[in-house]
């Protein structure tokens, strides 16, 4: 009985570690900065909205193409703990192959970005 109730927690404990390393589903994870505009059985579209300092949590996206409404300045904190820092103006496109990061607006605007998940 012992064994089974550790490995339980043993199970547990992975679990817990591969939601907060891998993230999960943005939407599900931050609504408050994500909204799904549209969605068909080849797209989602989501609207993201920071504002200035705004973090989220370790979240995820499939393969994407971003659409900068505004001038954006963010860091981009990745599971392994290092993070990157994106510059982009508006109107720049991006392409990106499926993401987990916990995204902060490190500037001192709101910025708007509307991203197009491809569904496979």
């Amino acid at each position: 009985m012992f064994r089974k109730a550790l490995a339980g927690i043993a199970c547990l404990a992975a679990a817990s570690f591969a939601i907060t390393a891998f993230g999960e589903d943005a939407v599900t994870a931050d609504p408050a900065h994500y909204k799904v505009e549209y969605e068909n059985d080849k797209v989602r579209v989501i609207r993201v909205n920071y504002g200035p300092g705004e973090k989220s949590v370790m979240h995820t996206h499939g393969p994407n193409v971003a659409v900068f409404l505004t001038d954006i300045s963010v860091r981009m904190h990745l599971p392994d703990g290092t993070s990157e820092d994106i510059d982009a103006p508006r109107g720049a496109t991006q392409w990106a192959q499926d993401e987990n990061h916990m995204p902060e607006n490190i500037g001192s605007e709101p910025f708007e970005v509307i991203l197009v998940e491809i569904k496979d």
